[in-house]
């Protein structure tokens, strides 16, 4: 299914007051007028970490309450919007990087390493990324091509660890 294409609108504080659009917007980071998915990434980096410290059956369970949720959550946004895959429409980009969390080495900078790289691939789109976003519609669509970046981000940061391994740099995966 192809995404409708149209202009972003600007977008209002007074969004904000409707449940919706105030989880779609990340609690307001979405209003950023520069860099809206950075900010709603930020957003996710203190969720990221107290999920990083949770037992693992729960934060999986987080994980897929904030991904099934935000599928809802960003179409419905997006359709009120009347606008697919909104730049200020951020819930995907915290879901998806506080999955991405979960995978990387254990350790405060793979966190920061994490982000830089999740943000990398999701300003990037390359292929399968791009792909994603550009064939599927709804939310299903704005939510999957954020979690695809995720999964580039997570290989990456654990290529980049077990070369750092493999080359004897010492506390690779630790903080």
């Amino acid at each position: 299914m192809a995404r409708m294409r149209s202009p972003s609108p600007r977008l209002s504080a007074r969004l904000l007051r409707d449940p919706v659009h105030l989880l779609a917007l990340g609690f307001g980071t979405g209003l950023s007028p520069i860099a809206p998915g950075t900010m709603g990434t930020l957003l996710a980096l203190p969720l990221a970490f107290a999920l990083t410290r949770m037992p693992l059956p729960a934060a999986i369970a987080a994980i897929v309450i904030f991904v099934l949720g935000g599928i809802w959550i960003c179409g419905e946004s997006a359709r009120r919007l009347g606008c697919h895959d909104h730049p200020g429409i951020v819930w995907d980009e915290i879901a998806a990087f506080a999955a991405l969390a979960l995978v990387l080495p254990p350790g405060g900078w793979w966190l920061v390493a994490g982000f830089l790289l999740f943000r990398l691939f999701d300003i990037a789109k390359p292929w399968p990324i791009r792909e994603l976003d550009h064939r599927l519609g709804g939310g299903l669509g704005i939510m999957l091509d954020d979690l695809a970046a995720a999964c580039c981000a997570g290989i990456s940061a654990r290529l980049i660890e077990a070369v750092a391994t493999v080359i004897g740099i010492h506390g690779a995966g630790q903080s």
